[in-house]
């Protein structure tokens, strides 16, 4: 069993990384939910210098720095709780025997199916953190861009400032994806704790519902179908 345990935990590991390696690249040349995204942020920060009031922008990104908080905090309560398991490993391993169709291992695979459970939720939480302080990167960029009124900036200077602040917030949103999939990875290394099969196969069924969500999903043909005719009706004019 344990040569099993080493290779799920093997497959586990290939999958994830080899997961965000592919997105990366793939995104470069389809389309995806994170390249689009970048498109519609853009935009954001664009006709955010062509407006004074920018109290609305402002919201936006505390709405969004306050959502990697909420995760952020929950992973240190998730982190709490697996390291108070470790210590109760030899209670927990005889509350688990008595179930049916749990694959018995021995202390030390326990605590490594515990301490790889850590790690995923700490990858979150710095992740998230970093999500949060690059959408405040990106508030000190909306409150220090120039007003409308100010003529001495240059449309070359704003437009810089636009794609900077748009640039730090792809970046933010982009930490914060990676920060969530490691949600979905724990909720996989769960399933470990039953038997290593079921671990390799929601493993790659977690690898697949990512691929869908993030290229072939409808949420991403209704955010491109909105930026093609945004792009066809600048065309026509």
């Amino acid at each position: 069993m344990n040569l099993l345990d080493y290779i799920a935990l093997v497959w586990f590991l290939l999958n994830c990384v080899g997961y965000t390696y592919y997105s990366e690249h793939r995104a470069k040349t389809r389309p995806c939910l994170s390249n689009t995204l970048d498109l519609y942020r853009a935009d954001w920060m664009r006709r955010t210098l062509m407006r004074d009031a920018r109290i609305a922008d402002a919201s936006v990104v505390g709405n969004l720095e306050r959502n990697g908080a909420f995760f952020a905090s929950s992973s240190l309560l998730i982190l709490a709780g697996l390291i108070t398991a470790i210590g109760y490993t030899d209670k927990a391993m005889s509350v688990f025997s008595d179930l049916p169709y749990i694959a018995q291992t021995g202390k030390f695979m326990w605590e490594l199916k515990l301490v790889v459970l850590c790690a995923v939720f700490v990858y979150s939480f710095f992740k998230f953190t970093w999500s949060m302080r690059q959408y405040n990167f990106c508030g000190v960029l909306i409150s220090s861009a120039p007003l409308t009124y100010e003529d001495k900036v240059s449309s070359g200077a704003r437009e810089a400032l636009a794609k900077t602040a748009a640039r730090v917030a792809n970046l933010a949103g982009d930490s914060f994806n990676l920060g969530l999939r490691s949600y979905y990875y724990g909720l996989a290394v769960l399933t470990w704790f039953i038997h290593p099969l079921l671990f390799m196969a929601i493993t790659s069924a977690v690898v697949a519902i990512l691929f869908q969500r993030e290229f072939r999903s409808r949420a991403l043909k209704a955010l491109r179908a909105g930026k093609t005719f945004e792009d066809a009706a600048a065309g026509n004019e």
